[in-house]
């Protein structure tokens, strides 16, 4: 679980970082097209296939408790951060194949070789949905990571209760 955290947690940083990049570089950029869009899509899905293989190790697995030391709302914040972070980490790449899938100008979504069916019809109004949703949930997902990030150093660094450093679970 450990390591499907950090390969995790380090795709879906470099799949933000690319997407913020490619949304940003004007379009007679040639990189945008040739490799950018092919690798966030095809890294899209493999973090999707990840998150997949996390729950369900997560659900045949026990859980660590969390830490005693934590207050109620610590306790209550951070699972549902963490909830959320899973569910937008299945949802995100949903939203970015429905986009490949519906734009009428599409080259499919790669997967290392393979290509990923398109199953929904083209339709350019609904590409704009999808692209929206893409990008506020993706925004949002960065959201919940700083949220994480900063769990991790208050308790780290900040709480007085040295049992609160949730970090070395994590390694």
């Amino acid at each position: 679980m450990r390591a499907l955290h950090w390969i995790r947690a380090v795709l879906i940083l470099g799949l933000l970082a690319l997407g913020i990049t490619m949304t940003w570089l004007p379009d007679t950029v040639a990189a945008k097209f040739t490799w950018m869009y092919p690798n966030h899509k095809q890294f899209g899905v493999l973090v999707w296939l990840l998150v997949l293989v996390q729950l369900g190790i997560r659900w045949r697995s026990v859980r660590p408790a969390p830490p005693a030391g934590l207050k109620p709302w610590e306790r209550h914040a951070a699972h549902i951060v963490h909830v959320a972070m899973y569910v937008l980490a299945l949802v995100v790449p949903m939203m970015g194949y429905a986009m490949s899938s519906s734009f009428t100008q599409s080259d499919g979504v790669p997967f290392f070789g393979l290509e990923v069916p398109e199953l929904l019809p083209k339709n350019d109004a609904a590409f704009a949905v999808f692209d929206w949703l893409h990008m506020v949930l993706a925004y949002t997902l960065l959201g919940c990571v700083v949220l994480h990030v900063a769990g991790v150093i208050k308790h780290r660094y900040f709480d007085s209760d040295r049992d609160n450093d949730v970090l070395p679970r994590m390694f």
